[in-house]
């Protein structure tokens, strides 16, 4: 008798999950989503929340519910007569409420598209099946707006740099991630070579990829490519090549109590070879120190420095090591105008003594003519970091039609971010131009 009853229930239960997954696929179809992830576990429950245009709120769904699950899974393994055993189940039940007041948050989204009273949201939770049946089927529910498609994008060229023997080369076909349930692409198909001595601008708007850019050249985060210095591969001989690469970021990571040359000895010990003697070291200590104008503050502690002093050893830290590649993630940030040109130049003469500087600045007009060249970087139409133009900065000006690095970025920009949104066109306008260049080469 318990046996059927069992099986009874198991039956009741396929057959309400079959009509629940039935009612979604009819609901995916309406708003122009693949209906085989109405079967797909926190796959539906995810693309619910695109048809709703809440897709933050259903990745936020989506990991709470993987944590609920984890903490319950060790819920039932841990012993019972243990703390940890209550501590699990207290943050099980949170994670779960914390889950449906996202998913509450989905269903009102999915009202609001579908032009119908928050109530039915309650409907969700009380009468699921019956209320994804209506939705589903019910020819009066229609939405408003379906699920944009994901655009392809501007076509890939896929022509490689030349290997440079006295520079640095760049070659990135892709570089993803594994976003929730699909595969995201945040550089595509960049491709340039950048001689020793040029100081370049990477320009771009938020979101076109300059810092993963940045992290792919440097090794930090690795990309399908092939990033060479002076022919060496970054990636595969990273160990030998990292005290060739400078990288500065915005937000420096001083001590405020150490002295000015304390932190630079400390930069020292950790960026140059453990074979480096320490009377070596120091003496090249003393060299930055002078180099960077910071030998008269050399005992001041960090934290009584001016943000133009904080800056040039923030900088200084990095070039201990005298690395052939100098990157910079906005190293005017919070400066004025004549301590940022200042700064500036300073790199400028690093460039000028045969390194390669590669500087990010949300202010370039004002210290452009201190650059070599600009890379231009922008999102194109699937959302993908692409490359709009790599060369000098009056031939950036011809090509966009332009007069200032502002106007450039402006036209590169989505309509929504205040732009002119011609990035597809900027894009595939510079890698033509590339192909044709290699043609007649």
């Amino acid at each position: 008798m318990q046996e059927t009853f069992s099986l009874v229930i198991i039956i009741v239960q396929l057959i309400f999950w079959a009509l629940y997954s039935a009612g979604l696929m009819a609901l995916f179809v309406k708003c122009g989503v693949k209906p085989l992830w109405a079967l797909v576990p926190l796959g539906r429950e995810y693309h619910l929340g695109l048809c709703a245009y809440k897709e933050n709120d259903a990745r936020t769904y989506a990991k709470l519910s993987i944590a609920a699950y984890l903490f319950n899974v060790a819920y039932l393994l841990v012993d019972h007569d243990t703390i940890w055993y209550d501590i699990l189940a207290i943050a099980y039940i949170t994670l779960r409420m914390a889950a449906v007041i996202y998913m509450v948050r989905i269903t009102i989204g999915l009202c609001e598209i579908f032009n119908r009273k928050k109530s039915w949201a309650w409907m969700w939770f009380f009468f699921k099946t019956i209320t994804v049946l209506i939705w589903g089927f019910g020819k009066t529910f229609v939405p408003s707006k379906k699920v944009p498609k994901i655009q392809k994008g501007v076509e890939t060229y896929g022509i490689n740099a030349d290997a440079t023997d006295d520079g640095l080369t760049v070659n990135i076909t892709s570089r993803t991630i594994i976003d929730l349930f699909k595969k995201k692409y945040l550089l595509k198909d960049i491709h340039l070579t950048i001689p020793k001595g040029h100081m370049v601008l990477l320009l771009g708007g938020s979101g076109a990829g300059k810092t993963t850019f940045l992290n792919a050249v440097t090794g930090y985060e690795k990309a399908d490519a092939e990033i060479l210095l002076d022919r060496h591969n970054i990636y595969e001989e990273y160990e030998n090549l990292k005290f060739d690469v400078g990288f500065v970021p915005q937000q420096d990571l001083m001590r405020s109590n150490d002295t000015v040359y304390l932190t630079l000895r400390d930069a020292a010990s950790l960026r140059l070879p453990s074979n480096v003697s320490f009377l070596k070291k120091r003496k090249r200590v003393n060299e930055v120190l002078e180099e960077f104008g910071l030998g008269a503050i050399r005992n001041s502690l960090v934290e009584k420095l001016s943000g133009g002093q904080r800056k040039r050893l923030s900088i200084a830290m990095e070039f201990i090591s005298d690395p052939s590649l100098f990157i910079l993630d906005e190293p005017d940030s919070g400066l004025d105008g004549v301590v940022a040109r200042g700064l500036f130049e300073k790199l400028r003469s690093i460039a000028d003594s045969g390194k390669i500087v590669i500087v990010i600045t949300h202010t370039p007009d004002r210290v452009i003519d201190l650059f070599d060249d600009v890379i231009v970087l922008a999102k194109d139409s699937s959302r993908c970091g692409r490359l709009a133009f790599y060369g000098s900065v009056n031939d950036s000006y011809q090509f966009f039609g332009k007069d200032s690095m502002e106007d450039i970025l402006l036209s590169i920009n989505q309509k929504e971010e205040g732009g002119e949104g011609l990035a597809d066109e900027f894009i595939g306008k510079y890698a033509q131009t590339q192909q044709a260049s290699r043609e007649v080469g």
